[in-house]
């Protein structure tokens, strides 16, 4: 059951904050035990809505279980993975952060068309309470690596459900995120399809390579040492579906590793996919490819390296940004993208 929080968790919530909080608390809580176990109403069968979707309901998560007493319309979203999440559902959030490395602001170019009306309430280190309070959510959803540490404070203003961790576990964050807004059915369908198109796209890959998968690098060039990200990744997750192996130093079942400019012999593959994170003057990235060991790479002398977007390689984690991946991997290997 929602409970409403302590008064000494709401302290450090500014006093407009709390107003509205308290206020959106009472609407959004659930009700008596009894409430929760009384016949459910069905909600409307519309597009990418579950007809059997049903409210009250209590959801299990990161930081406990959280009731929500009807099916949620107003929501804001904390990460990138969660916007992508919730628009794949048909839902145009009312607040949601940008991606934290993307310097010139704005929320994600693929995604922009459905979030003309969504206000950022970032950043998302330090998300503003009191602009997410004075939209009025319903629900509020997020990672408990991002954000417990304000979880209270959010809980505060709606109903809030957080995942353990982003990446690697994308689709059980779908999931939960789903079953949160009663849009179970159109998750698990987009999942499928997306799992079919991944499959046929590996299946003409190796078809076009004589029957062995080519391999596939993914280096990112951030603000600090280079990064060559291996399989417990969200771009990792997705190079599997398709069934594209990883060299060596990638096949290994973490989420990345730093190298230097020295180790870039580390990301020899067939192909190689590079994504910049920030602005590339920031990054060693001019450095690291004009050195004799990134251009002693057979994919640099064959002319297999690929830049491709680093807000649907890295920040997108959900299944329209694995999509945009699935594109550019069949435009790297030279065949038609899945439809």
């Amino acid at each position: 059951m929602y409970q409403r929080p302590t008064t000494s968790r709401l302290r450090s919530v500014p006093v407009a904050v709390l107003a509205v909080a308290l206020s959106s608390t009472l609407l959004a809580a659930c009700g008596s035990k009894g409430a929760d176990q009384a016949k459910p109403a069905a909600s409307a069968a519309t597009p990418g809505n579950d007809a059997a979707a049903s409210f009250p309901r209590t959801i299990q998560h990161a930081m406990g279980s959280t009731g929500i007493k009807a099916q949620p319309k107003r929501v804001v979203v904390l990460d990138s993975g969660e916007l992508d999440d919730v628009t794949l559902l048909g839902i145009s959030p009312v607040g949601a952060v940008s991606p934290h490395l993307k310097t010139e602001g704005g929320f994600p170019t693929y995604l922009k068309s459905g979030l003309k009306d969504t206000k950022d309430v970032g950043p998302m280190a330090e998300p503003n309470l009191e602009l997410i309070a004075s939209l009025k959510p319903d629900l509020i959803l997020s990672s408990k690596v991002r954000h417990e540490k304000v979880y209270d404070k959010l809980s505060a203003i709606a109903p809030t459900v957080l995942a353990q961790t982003t990446g690697f576990p994308w689709k059980d964050n779908l999931a939960l995120y789903a079953k949160a807004l009663g849009k179970e059915d159109a998750a698990k369908q987009a999942l499928a399809d997306y799992q079919a198109r991944a499959a046929k796209l590996g299946a003409e890959i190796t078809a076009k390579s004589g029957g062995s998968a080519p391999t596939a690098s993914v280096v990112r060039f951030v603000a600090g040492p280079t990064r060559l990200y291996q399989k417990s990744s969200f771009s990792g997750t997705v190079l599997k579906d398709v069934g594209l192996a990883r060299p060596a130093s990638q096949d290994v079942d973490a989420a990345m590793m730093d190298v230097s400019p020295e180790q870039l012999d580390k990301a020899e593959a067939d192909l190689v996919f590079v994504t910049t994170a920030d602005d590339p003057t920031k990054t060693q990235q001019s450095q690291v490819q004009s050195t004799p060991v990134w251009q002693n790479l057979k994919a640099v002398k064959n002319n297999k390296v690929f830049n491709v977007p680093d807000e649907t390689w890295m920040s997108g984690i959900g299944v329209q940004a694995a999509d945009q991946m699935l594109n550019d991997i069949a435009k790297a290997t030279g065949v038609e993208p899945p439809k």
